[in-house]
């Protein structure tokens, strides 16, 4: 019977040893210290019946970032007790820890890309995805993949965002049509415009015309009396 629980002062040799068995990454005590009087709530440890610490899980906080999120730091469980799903349940333990206590957006980890067992508990069974892949990440040069999983706080708000943008996006499209119907409004008061100094353009001529046509009716009407009169002589 192995139980997880929030790992303690007194547990953090044990830790260590248990991180010195697994893993190549080695920390010294004093970085176990800062995590468990930083964040205390993000430490677990995996106990047997014995009261041996099998396995441990190390996370913090992010504190340069502009978003809340978490980080698993190490995680490590002893050989003889692997298979039992005990990565799995340290790992949901911080997790909740993180949402609980801090509202984390997010957390996140890096794993190296040749550990296959690593990479199929995240992706597969804790639902973490590829953000990025980082070069040369580790002291042998290996690269690493850093995970993410998005946390409901983080899901809502990038759901707000999205909201945001495209409500944004709209107003911008609004603003356009309204400038669009403001610059058609122009053209039609322009060709409005026009077409008023056009017809008064042909009024204005028409009476220049009525008086050229009345001035050759009256010379018609000279020429036939004329001819009237040279008649009556004849």
């Amino acid at each position: 019977m192995v139980c997880i629980r929030p790992a303690t002062v007194d547990d953090l040799l044990a830790m260590q040893a248990c991180n010195l068995c697994c893993l190549p990454e080695n920390y010294q005590m004093k970085y176990y210290f800062y995590h468990m009087l930083s964040w205390p709530q993000l430490l677990y440890v995996a106990e047997d019946y014995n009261k041996k610490i099998v396995g441990y899980v190390l996370a913090k906080m992010e504190e340069d970032s502009s978003e809340v999120h978490g980080h698993i730091t190490s995680l490590a469980v002893l050989r003889s007790h692997r298979k039992l799903g005990l990565a799995s349940k340290l790992m949901r333990a911080a997790m909740a820890a993180m949402e609980e206590t801090f509202q984390s957006e997010h957390v996140s980890l890096h794993v190296r890309v040749t550990n296959r067992a690593a990479f199929t508990l995240y992706s597969e069974n804790l639902g973490f995805e590829i953000h990025d892949v980082e070069s040369k990440y580790y002291a042998d040069k290996e690269d690493a993949y850093d995970m993410r999983k998005m946390f409901e706080t983080g899901l809502k708000k990038q759901e707000a965002n999205r909201l945001k943008k495209e409500k944004k996006d709209k107003d911008k499209e609004r603003e356009k049509e309204k400038d669009k119907e403001k610059e058609k409004g122009k053209e039609k008061e322009f060709a409005k415009e026009n077409g008023k100094e056009k017809d008064n353009e042909v009024v204005e001529d028409a009476p220049d015309a009525a008086a050229a046509g009345d001035a050759a009716g009256a010379e018609v009407g000279d020429d036939e009396k004329k001819k009237k009169n040279k008649r009556k002589k004849g």
